[in-house]
């Protein structure tokens, strides 16, 4: 997942398109997956190693030792005491049926039922191993979470790239709109003037139409000057 996910993540920073996005969600929906197969394996995990009695329950070949040799007691009639536990006080486990086990924590020579017995769990060798495993499975963990964090922060930077593309835009239409009102402007200057109306501008000398056509196109440069300088001080364009 990580050789597919920095890459592709880089070249969506680099190039925002369609291919790329279904990608990166392809990616993220595995990611949101195997995150909580993870998380839920680390649970278990860390619920084993706080429990010393599954861990107890989890030596097969004691388990199936212990239930030939209470079948044995139980036909004979024997019965064998609890070793003692590190404290001092005897721990004895007592099976029933099939998946049902007991702990009794009392003085040696057990509690006087003549049809169980118990036996020391050596809980060291599997302890050792189920931290190597939670060690592994928590790094793990760290590793998809620091991907997470580099996915959240593509995704920043990709909103904050087309928030930027979106503002060009808007401002693109202010400019736009801005230059439509002071062409229509000059179209209304040409409008009155094209009326058929008798005035002495239309007996002057053909020079007087071009200093009028260049003062008309002036008027309209300077009034978007103008506006482009209040958008500016205003801070509606950058």
């Amino acid at each position: 997942l990580q050789k597919e996910a920095y890459p592709a993540l880089d070249e969506l920073s680099f190039k925002v398109s369609t291919l790329n996005l279904e990608r990166v969600r392809q990616i993220k929906s595995r990611l949101v997956a195997i995150s909580g197969r993870v998380q839920k394996v680390r649970e278990e995990l860390e619920h084993l190693l706080d429990d010393d009695m599954d861990m107890a329950a989890m030596h097969l070949s004691e388990k199936l030792a212990y239930r030939s040799a209470a079948a044995q007691s139980s036909r004979f009639g024997t019965e064998k005491e609890a070793s003692e536990s590190d404290d001092g006080s005897v721990l004895a486990f007592y099976w029933h049926g099939d998946d049902e086990i007991e702990e009794h924590e009392g003085s040696e020579g057990g509690n006087g039922n003549g049809t169980s017995m118990g036996f020391p769990p050596r809980i060291n060798e599997l302890e050792g191993l189920l931290e190597a495993y939670f060690v592994r499975v928590d790094g793990a963990l760290n590793k998809l979470a620091t991907l997470r964090e580099y996915v959240d922060d593509t995704e920043d930077y990709i909103n904050i790239m087309l928030d930027d593309k979106q503002n060009q835009l808007l401002q693109m239409g202010v400019l736009l709109s801005t230059a439509t009102l002071v062409i229509t402007c000059g179209i209304l200057v040409t409008g009155v003037l094209a009326m058929n109306i008798h005035v002495p501008l239309y007996k002057a000398p053909t020079v007087v139409f071009w200093q009028t056509t260049a003062g008309v196109v002036g008027g309209i440069i300077t009034l978007f000057a103008v506006a482009l300088l209040l958008y500016r001080k205003t801070g509606i364009l950058r």
